[in-house]
Order: C-alpha cells, then structure tokens, then sequence
C-alpha cells in the first residue's frame, strides 16, 4: 500500500487492512481447547519425527545431536516451581552485574553484560523489525541470552514464555508480573495519565505516524518484586550512551485482551503461509491500530524501557515476551522453514522503506558484543543446527 493511501487512511480514521487481517469471532473457550489440542498434536509429530528421523540416521551409522533424549523444553514462566523462577531471576540479576563486553568506544553507556544485548537491538532495531530477519535475529538473540545465563551465570533450567492469552485480561495479576518474589517485578505505581501516540522510528520517511495507545494500570516507578528500582544504562530511543533512570512500567490489559487471546493465536497459526503468519503476528505496517500480538506484547508491559522500539530488552519481561513469539513461529515448521516473508516483511529494511533487496537465508545475524554472529539459515529449525528445543 502506497504511502499516500496509508495517509488517506489515517486521515479519515480508517484502519486500512490490506486484506490481510480480519477479527476473527471471539468463542474463547472453545478456541482454548481447540488451541490446545493443536499444540499437543504438533508436539506428538515433534517426537515422532526425531523418532523416525534417529531410526533413518542409524541405519546409515550416522548420527545427530538433536534426539528425544536430550531435546529440551521452554516452558510458561508461571508453570515454573517457585524455586526454578527464583533460579532465573537470580541469573538474570547475575547477567546486570557482569561486566560488559562492549567497548566503551561503541557503547559507551554498557554497564553490565545485560546491556550488551539491549545495545545489540538499539543497533539493529532499523533492520530487525518488520524485515526478512525478525523472527531468525530475534530467535538467536534469546538462544545467545539463554546461553549466557546458564553458561556465565550457573542457570540450569531454560528460557520461559509469556503464554498471552493465559493472562491476557489481567496481565498485572500474572506471574510475570505480579510483584511478589517470584515475578520479573511488579507495575510501575499508578500514575493517573492520558494514553500516548506510539510513532514510527524518527529516521524513517514515515517518521511521525502514529498508533493510539491508551493507558494502562501503572505508568511510575517499578516498586515490587525482584526488579524494584532497577536501573536502566541504555536508551531511550537509538542512543547507547550512559543515561541511568528507574525502571517504569505501565501494564494493562487491553492490547493483549484484543489482540493476544486464543482467538487471535488460534487464527495465526491456521495461517496458509509465512506472509500472512507474519501479517497476523505483527500487523499491517504504518496502520493507526495495532494488529499483531507482538506489538501488542511490548504496549501491555509499556513504560521505560519496555515500550521503547529500540531499547525494550532493558525490561526483563521483553525475553519472555519474545519467547512467546519464537514459540508461535516454532510450533508450525511445515510452512515456517521454507521463507522468511514477502511483501512488506520480506526485505533487509523496515517494512521495505526505503526499498531493498530481500533478507537471504545466507544474510548473517549480527549481535554485536553480545555473541556471536550466525548465518540465517542455521536458526531455521529448533531441531537442528546448534539448536535442539521445543515447547511445552
């Protein structure tokens, strides 16, 4: 869609779909059993085929790393023993008071070993969002965030999701962020305030557009849990230098009641192809609405750094977060493995503006300091390459 339509559109209120999305009738219960028992089913094809995969393997004496032995399970952080979710906490706190690997030279504001992978996204946000390679750099970020925090930090579990429609009309009242010991910290403190116009990155030709986002339950400073008054180094926006503050949230549970309920995922993954999975998660681009979980995902948590395009992973709750997505994208691979996206997604730029080659499974994801880096095509398959991981 041309820009100029896009700016008719928003004119005149209209929230322009591109015949890509359509609300689907919301009949949650029964969408919650039908959602279950379509992951069960995929999780029974998993086993079967690294079964069937071992057996062919075997009867040609060669082997692979990823079996039903030793694959492993991302499990939702609230089906976590209290004792495990303490265990990630206290590795995620382990990972903010490491040393950083970035050079000051590059990133000068870098505290922590934490802030090497906030400064890998502020770096990349531009060619990281709404490209080819979303879902692939993403995918590698929380494996290298994963590795760091069993490797450097002695965690001995695996990264948890943020299963969204379980808690998605009360999200502050969740696990995750309900403020007791055991949470990745609380709300920020209620603040009476009026909603915010999320806009599009400054540098972009369509800079200025924007997304009503209206107010959630918090909107001050975080005060309870584990991650009261943290500090937060880096951002807001693309700047990496020294900017220490504390930590805001404001969660509430509109976007992701709308868009993030077992309706809206049960409809993602009965997508046909990449192209229109990738439209249901992430929404049509430059529309006044958001439409898509994943942003949906970054406006529920809200605040400062959480609802920062650039700077997000600064809020712990941005890798549970992001697991979820990863999640929906690993528990479909008949049509997920073969193409990274078309149209507007399918590019090495932002909702290919300006216009660009496409993304290439051979295009290399770059982390920074935070690890290293990986050609696209080996993060395809969580079962395979230097993963071996499904989930629960």
């Amino acid at each position: 869609m041309r820009l100029s339509s896009i700016l008719i559109f928003l004119t005149l209120g209209v929230i322009p779909s591109q015949g890509h999305y359509a609300p689907p009738i919301d009949h949650e219960n029964r969408d919650k059993q039908d959602l279950g028992r379509l992951v069960e089913d995929i999780q029974a094809k998993v086993f079967k085929f690294l079964d069937n995969r071992e057996a062919e393997l075997d009867a040609r004496n060669e082997s692979t790393q990823c079996t039903t032995k030793n694959i492993v399970f991302r499990r939702e952080y609230g089906s976590l023993t209290e004792a495990e979710r303490l265990d990630y906490i206290n590795a995620v706190k382990c990972l903010q008071k490491l040393s950083p690997r970035s050079p000051a030279s590059v990133v000068p504001g870098a505290r922590s070993r934490y802030d090497d992978f906030v400064a890998a996204h502020i770096q990349h946000t531009l060619s990281i969002h709404l490209t080819g390679n979303f879902l692939p750099w993403h995918r590698w970020l929380i494996h290298e965030y994963e590795r760091a925090l069993r490797e450097e930090c002695g965690y001995n579990g695996y990264q948890p999701y943020w299963d969204w429609p379980k808690y998605s009309s009360a999200p502050e009242k969740s696990p995750i962020f309900n403020g007791d010991p055991y949470s990745l910290g609380g709300n920020g403190d209620f603040i009476p305030h009026d909603g915010r116009i999320r806009q599009s990155p400054k540098n972009l030709p369509i800079a200025g557009l924007g997304m009503w986002v209206p107010p959630g339950l918090g909107g001050g400073f975080v005060t309870t849990g584990p991650f009261a008054n943290m500090t937060v180094n880096l951002g807001p926006g693309d700047s990496v230098v020294y900017n220490p503050r504390r930590f805001k949230r404001d969660i509430g549970p509109f976007h992701n009641t709308r868009f993030a309920n077992y309706t809206t995922i049960l409809n993602i993954l009965r997508q046909p192809n990449i192209e229109e999975f990738r439209y249901q998660v992430e929404g049509v681009p430059y529309s006044s609405e958001i439409v898509g979980p994943h942003i949906a995902g970054h406006t529920t948590i809200g605040g400062d750094p959480g609802a920062d395009i650039y700077a997000s992973p600064g809020d712990p709750a941005f890798y549970v977060h992001h697991t979820m997505v990863d999640r929906i994208w690993t528990i479909d691979p008949e049509i997920r493995h073969k193409k990274l996206g078309g149209e507007e997604y399918g590019h090495i730029t932002w909702a290919n503006t300006p216009p660009s080659r496409e993304t290439k499974l051979s295009d290399i994801i770059d982390l920074g300091y935070a690890s290293k880096s990986i050609q696209i095509e080996h993060v395809m398959n969580t079962l395979s390459g230097p993963f071996c991981y499904f989930y629960l």
